[in-house]
């Protein structure tokens, strides 16, 4: 079982309560699953941060924690869970989710535990987007957005889901305490169209670094689609890999582990 080494514990901030698989030593990093839920592979990806020096946090927002991924558990998850849960903001552009708040606080938590100069962040899918939301908690310092597939109208005129409140605060952080953010796609990926990189682009200039990858870089035997970055997609070498280890090493960078 991917969760074996593992510490559930349940945290809330109003209005939610939802458990929390923590491992690991040293400066924390959330890890916010895609669809369909908290799977194994998601597990695999935090293992390798905890590796790399980390204490990570993954909370289950939605799905079976532990159960493989399929393409009928995720529409399944979809279905049952993200389009009829009020913590979750699918459609609009310039809106982040309200579970961003939960979010937040579970960063500050984090923080206080780990110590370290601050939190990281990563979303994946469905919450891609969800890390740059949480800039405006003074915790978080290494916000990561893999393959952001949220709002789901939009994308293809630069749509994001972040408000401009929080996408002003996120710029300010990025110039004033010498800040950055990562983002991860796959060139072809419908769900992730160029237009919304390049309104990354637009907003925060250099300061969003941009990992694109050709399909050919894709895990070859999933049966899907390019799409899952660091997960289902993730393959044993070559600029597929090379994106996870720039991943990590974003993250001990920002988190002051480069020179442990």
């Amino acid at each position: 079982m991917p969760m074996v080494d593992y510490h559930m514990s349940d945290f809330t901030s109003a209005p939610w309560t939802r458990p929390v698989y923590r491992r690991g030593s040293g400066p924390a990093v959330i890890v916010i699953h895609e669809i369909p839920g908290l799977h194994p592979l998601v597990f695999d990806f935090a293992d390798r941060l905890v590796d790399a020096g980390m204490t990570v946090f993954l909370p289950s927002l939605f799905g079976t924690p532990g159960k493989v991924a399929t393409k009928a558990y995720a529409l399944q998850s979809i279905i049952a869970n993200i389009c009829v849960r009020r913590e979750f903001s699918i459609w609009k552009d310039g809106k982040s989710s309200p579970i961003v708040d939960w979010l937040r606080a579970l960063a500050r938590f984090a923080h206080a535990e780990c110590g370290g100069p601050g939190v990281g962040a990563i979303g994946m899918c469905f919450t891609g987007g969800f890390a740059l939301a949480m800039m405006t908690e003074p915790a978080v310092v290494a916000p990561v957005l893999s393959q952001p597939s949220m709002p789901a109208k939009g994308g293809d005129k630069g749509a994001i889901d972040a408000s401009p409140a929080e996408i002003a605060c996120a710029r300010k952080r990025f110039e004033t305490e010498d800040l950055s953010m990562l983002g991860l796609r796959y060139r072809s990926d419908k769900m992730v169209p160029d237009a919304r990189f390049d309104r990354y682009t637009k907003e925060f200039g250099d300061r969003f670094e941009r990992v694109e990858l050709d399909d050919q870089a894709a895990r070859p035997d999933t049966g899907m689609a390019p799409h899952s970055v660091l997960t289902i997609h993730l393959p044993d070498s070559g600029p597929g890999k090379d994106a996870e280890l720039r991943t990590i090493a974003f993250f001990r960078h920002r988190l002051g582990l480069s020179g442990a």
